[in-house]
């Protein structure tokens, strides 16, 4: 499906009963909505799933000019377009600051946030920006470009804000094989004043795709009915 925003088309993919308590995924960079395609069959049981192409991804516009800012107006026009007052939002990796921050602003459109193996930046680590492939990587890749350039010098407000975020939230680790610090999950869970913190350990930083059982249960455990 596709639908037309500020910034240009936007591909995104829907399952479930239209009906049913809506929930949005976004993925993580170089990826698609596809990168949800181990857990949609069984969250759309419970859920109307709406799973974006995030710019610069999949079918959706190659903007030329990236931002996790960016992609959170994005994502707002985007709910708005659908008339969705009330959501579920999950986001993995790039997509879970792209929710976090989403969240800080907008917790009352919120029925529940997940941030899968996915802290807000906090500067540490080495951001060179690789050289760009020789044949087309399948997105922009403009977007490496200028989110690493956020993960070097982030903005402090993602962390200091994270108090504002007033949904109920899962945050979801994947244990000691994921690159992602794994103390810094714990402090948002700290952070963020109703969250529980789910540590899969050996998942890695993919879970939807490593360990979508386990992933699915402890969704499950914190959203279902």
């Amino acid at each position: 499906m596709k639908v037309e925003l500020g910034a240009g088309g936007f591909r995104y993919d829907e399952f479930g009963a239209e009906d049913a308590p809506a929930m949005v995924l976004v993925h993580g960079s170089g990826t698609d909505a596809s990168a949800w395609a181990a857990v949609v069959p069984e969250l759309s049981e419970t859920w109307r799933v709406i799973a974006l192409d995030q710019r610069g991804h999949g079918g959706s516009v190659r903007a030329g000019e990236y931002s996790f800012e960016l992609m959170r107006d994005d994502l707002l026009e985007f709910v708005d377009e659908l008339g969705l007052d009330e959501f579920l939002l999950c986001g993995h990796s790039m997509g879970g600051t792209v929710a976090a921050i989403f969240a800080e602003q907008y917790s009352e459109r919120l029925t529940g946030l997940i941030l899968v193996d996915s802290p807000p930046p906090d500067g540490q680590g080495d951001w060179t920006v690789p050289p760009e492939p020789e044949e087309d990587p399948g997105f922009d890749w403009q977007v490496i470009v200028s989110i690493f350039g956020q993960l070097a010098d982030p903005d402090p407000a993602w962390w200091a804000d994270l108090w504002k975020i007033t949904a109920k939230t899962l945050v979801v680790g994947g244990g000691s094989t994921s690159g992602v610090p794994q103390e810094l999950l714990v402090k948002v869970a700290e952070l963020i004043p109703d969250a529980e913190l789910v540590t899969i350990e050996g998942a890695g930083h993919a879970v939807q795709r490593t360990r979508p059982a386990e992933l699915l249960a402890a969704i499950q455990a914190r959203f279902g009915s």
